[in-house]
């Protein structure tokens, strides 16, 4: 599916209204709660956004472990996971032992839209990270047509420090495909889009590309529980035997929230 097939679904949606404001992150009391969400290096090729849904976990886009130019796998080895980076700093430095795309994800450049709802991938780190302060997100099911999330990422031009987007409508909904109504440049490839539930901040998507609707920039988001389920599975099918005596201890809890700020 081309996007101009996407435009013309679209038609019938409600109008976009300006994009939601980016609040930069840039104090540690700025970031608090958004520890979890940290910068993938990809080796010399750039950088994209992941956030921790396990204390060994990060959750990106499966496009990420491509290099864009040839198309050629990265390896696990050329992946490193900055949790809550920021000016300089991370709150913790992993390197990544496992990556692994969406078992249905196959790497296409382009406008292609088939790979959007399978553009997930997950990265198993060298080291769990168990600080008070980095708390991984919880996945939940994806928010309605018209509900507001929001996102933080990294980007090109703002990839120092993250940045929150609040709050972005849910213009379009398909089983495999969101479109929200947010402006993201590249390195936010993979960042979590999260909502309120029951008063908690929960992952519900993860950015895969940007698009124009009528001329506005828009997100493309995945889904996320049913392809995060068959993700799940493939990289248990794939791990590693574990190391016996060791033991897996739990980590701490916590959580952020979002801030309006008055226009």
């Amino acid at each position: 599916m081309r996007l101009a097939v996407l435009f013309l679904s679209l038609l019938a949606a409600p109008a976009l209204a300006e994009g939601p404001s980016i609040r930069s992150l840039q104090t540690q009391d700025q970031g608090k709660g958004w520890e979890a969400v940290g910068r993938i290096e990809l080796g010399d090729r750039g950088f994209c956004t992941g956030s921790l849904i396990a204390d060994d976990l990060v959750l990106t886009a499966a496009h990420c472990l491509y290099d864009k130019e040839t198309g050629a796998r990265l390896e696990a080895g050329e992946l490193r996971f900055l949790a809550g980076w920021r000016n300089g700093r991370a709150e913790a430095y992993r390197n990544v032992t496992q990556a692994l795309a969406h078992p249905a994800y196959v790497f296409a450049p382009g406008e292609d839209l088939a790979n959007v709802g399978s553009d997930l991938a997950l990265l198993r780190l060298d080291q769990p990270i168990r600080l008070p302060q980095v708390v991984p997100f919880v996945p939940d099911w994806s928010p309605g047509m018209g509900a507001e999330v929001g996102i933080v990422s990294y980007a090109m031009d703002r990839s120092e420090a993250p940045s929150l987007q609040e709050v972005c409508g849910i213009m379009a909904q398909r089983s495999n495909l969101m479109v929200l109504g947010c402006a993201v440049e590249f390195g936010a490839s993979g960042a979590p889009v999260f909502a309120m539930t029951d008063g908690v901040v929960r992952i519900v998507s993860v950015v895969s590309a940007k698009a124009q609707v009528e001329g506005k920039a828009v997100a493309l988001a995945v889904p996320l529980m049913e392809p995060l389920a068959a993700l799940r599975d493939a990289m248990a099918a794939d791990a590693p035997r574990e190391t016996p005596g060791v033991r897996v201890l739990s980590g701490s809890s916590g959580g952020a929230k979002f801030v309006k700020v008055a226009p």
